[in-house]
C-alpha cells in the first residue's frame, strides 16, 4: 500500500526510464531524467538542513517546475508554487504567509526574486538538479514520512483580498488520484494536454497520474489558447488523447466555428469544470466526437481537487443543466440547510480521505469552513462546506445550483444570477454570459460575449424570465474576464460597472 506520492515515480521509472513523461512544445524529460533530478534536489534540500518546510518554487511554466515540485517533496518538505504573470503584492502576502528559507528559480525569475519582500535564499534550478544522490539520506527521509504530512500548499483567493494557502497531504493526494484515474480510465496510452497553470491544484490530474500509469504530458502553450485553429492543430500533432481543461478553454475552440476547419484527431477523454458548460457549446463538442467519453467534474481546492463526476453520455436540451453527478468513491457528499440538518438542496459539504489540511497559517478561515460534521457529535470528524449550493435530481445525481454568493435578494424575490445566466447562454448569437449584482445600485448586470444587440436580447430575455430576474443594464464585450485558472472573474466585472458608473 502507497503511503508517498512518489511511490509512483519509483515504481515507473523501472518499467519505462526512457519513456518521455513531461515535455512542452520544445524539449522534454523523461521518467530517468525526472527520477534523478527529483533526488539531486531532494539531497540539496538535506544538505541545507531544510526539512519539514514550505518551499517556494518560483520558474515559469515548464517540464523542470514539475521536476522541481518532485524534488522538494523527496526532501521531505511541501513545495508552494508561484508564478511570474502573479503580482509582486500577491506574492509578498504569499512569502508572508508561509515565510520560507529557501525559493527555487530559473534563469528567467530569479532576477524578478530580487524584489520581493523575503529572507529567502534564491536558488537556481540548474545549480541543484544535477548533484550527487545522497541515497541513505533519502531514505531516511522516506522512511520518516507518513502519508499526513503536507506536500504542497496552493493559494486561493480570499474574500477579504488577503490569498489563502491550502495545505494538502499525501493521504489527500493518493485517494484523489487513485479515484480519479478509475473514473477516468487513464492508462499507460494515456497522453495529456496541459492547460492550466502549474501553480493552480488542477494540474495534479496530469502529474500524478502520468506518474502512476508511464504516461505523457505535454504543457501546452498558453498562447495557443488564443488560437483556437493552431490548439487543435497542435493537439494532433502531439497525438494528445485526454484534456482535463477548464470549461472556458473548451468553449473558446467551438465558439469560433474551429470545428469547421479542424477536428481533434486523438481526443477521447474530454473532463471538464470549473464553471457551467453552455449546452449549447457542450452539444458542438458532442456531436463533433460522439465516441469520446466526455466527463463533468466538479470539485474545490479544498477537496484536494475533484470530488464528484458525471459522464455526459448524450446531447441536452437548451435549459437542461449538466449533472455533476455523483462523489467519488471514499468521499460522501452532504447537502445541508440553515439548521445544519440534510435537504434536498443545501450547501454542499465533503467529507472524506480528499479533505485537506487546512489553510496554513490562517487557524480563523481554517475553522470557518473544515468544521465538525454537525451530523455527528460522538467523535472529531472534519467536513469542509464548499459554499456552493447543490440539489438533487430524480435519478440522484447532484447538480450545482450556485454559489451561496450568488443568490441575491432583489425587489423582495429571491434570484438566483446563475439562472440567469443559464437563459442567456441558451440563446442563440450568445458565446458566454456573466451576472454580477451592484448592491449600491441595487442592480443586476449582464456582461456577454456575442452577436446580439441589447434591444433583441431583453426581448428574448422577456420571453423566458419572470420581469424582476430582467438585468437591469448590460454590455457586450469583445472577450470575457477571466481570473488565471480560467473562470469567469466576477470580480472584475463588477469593478468595471462600479468605474464605468463613476465615469457616467
Amino acid at each position: 500500500m502507497q503511503n508517498h506520492v512518489l511511490d509512483y515515480l519509483d515504481d515507473i521509472v523501472k518499467k519505462c526510464p526512457d519513456k518521455l513523461a513531461f515535455a512542452n512544445e520544445k524539449e522534454g524529460l523523461t521518467f530517468k531524467e525526472v527520477y534523478e533530478q527529483t533526488r539531486s534536489i531532494g539531497t540539496y534540500l538535506h544538505k541545507q538542513g531544510i526539512y519539514k518546510e514550505p518551499v517556494i518554487v518560483f520558474m515559469n511554466k515548464h517540464p523542470k517546475t514539475i521536476t522541481a515540485f518532485f524534488g522538494v517533496i523527496e526532501g521531505g518538505c511541501f513545495y508552494v508554487p508561484i508564478d511570474e504573470q502573479m503580482p509582486v503584492a500577491r506574492i509578498n502576502l504569499i512569502l508572508d504567509n508561509v515565510k520560507p528559507r529557501l525559493m527555487i528559480c530559473d534563469e528567467k525569475t530569479v532576477k524578478r526574486a530580487a524584489e520581493f519582500e523575503t529572507q529567502a535564499k534564491a536558488v537556481l534550478y540548474e545549480d541543484i538538479a544535477h548533484l550527487q544522490a545522497d541515497d541513505e539520506a533519502l531514505r531516511e527521509i522516506r522512511d520518516k514520512a507518513i502519508d499526513t504530512d503536507p506536500i504542497y500548499i496552493v493559494f486561493t483567493s480570499g474574500s477579504t483580498g488577503v490569498p489563502k494557502g491550502v495545505a494538502a497531504c499525501h493521504r489527500s493526494v493518493l485517494d484523489y488520484i487513485e479515484q480519479l484515474c478509475d473514473v477516468l480510465k487513464f492508462n499507460e496510452n494515456t497522453v495529456f494536454g496541459n492547460q492550466t497553470p502549474l501553480y493552480f491544484d488542477a494540474c495534479l490530474k496530469e502529474l500524478y497520474p502520468t506518474l502512476k500509469f508511464g504516461a505523457t504530458t505535454y504543457l501546452i502553450p498558453k498562447g495557443l489558447f488564443m488560437m483556437p485553429l493552431k490548439l487543435v492543430e497542435f493537439l494532433n500533432e502531439k497525438k494528445i488523447n485526454t484534456v482535463c481543461w477548464v470549461v472556458s478553454a473548451l468553449t473558446m475552440i467551438s465558439s469560433l466555428n474551429t470545428f469547421e476547419k479542424v477536428v481533434p484527431q486523438y481526443l477521447h477523454t474530454i473532463a471538464f469544470g470549473s464553471e457551467v458548460f453552455p449546452i449549447k457549446q457542450f452539444n458542438l463538442w458532442k456531436t463533433t466526437l460522439p465516441e469520446a467519453d466526455f466527463v463533468n467534474l466538479y470539485g474545490p481546492t479544498e477537496g484536494t481537487g475533484m470530488c464528484c463526476y458525471y459522464r455526459a453520455e448524450r446531447l441536452f436540451e437548451e435549459g437542461e443543466s449538466i449533472p455533476i453527478g455523483r462523489p467519488f468513491k471514499n468521499t460522501e457528499i452532504l447537502l445541508l440547510d440553515e439548521n445544519n440538518r440534510l435537504a434536498d438542496t443545501g450547501e454542499l459539504c465533503i467529507r472524506g480521505t480528499s479533505v485537506t489540511l487546512g489553510y496554513y497559517n490562517n487557524p480563523e478561515k481554517t475553522k470557518e469552513a473544515y468544521v465538525q460534521n454537525p451530523l455527528n457529535t460522538a467523535y472529531p470528524e472534519i467536513i469542509y462546506r464548499t459554499g456552493d449550493i447543490a440539489t438533487r435530481n430524480e435519478a440522484g445525481e447532484l447538480l450545482f445550483v450556485s454559489r451561496k454568493d450568488y443568490q441575491i435578494k432583489h425587489m423582495g424575490h429571491r434570484i438566483e444570477l446563475g439562472e440567469i445566466e443559464a437563459n442567456v447562454n441558451a440563446l442563440t448569437g450568445i458565446k458566454t454570459c456573466a451576472c454580477v449584482y451592484s448592491k449600491t445600485d441595487e442592480k443586476i448586470v449582464l456582461y456577454y460575449v456575442g452577436d446580439k444587440d441589447k434591444a433583441t436580447l431583453i426581448k428574448d430575455l422577456r420571453d423566458k424570465l419572470p420581469r424582476y430576474m430582467l438585468p437591469n443594464d448590460m454590455e457586450c464585450l469583445d472577450a470575457m474576464l477571466y481570473t488565471p485558472n480560467g473562470k469567469i472573474d466576477r470580480k472584475a466585472l463588477l469593478a468595471r460597472y462600479e468605474e464605468m458608473k463613476q465615469t457616467c
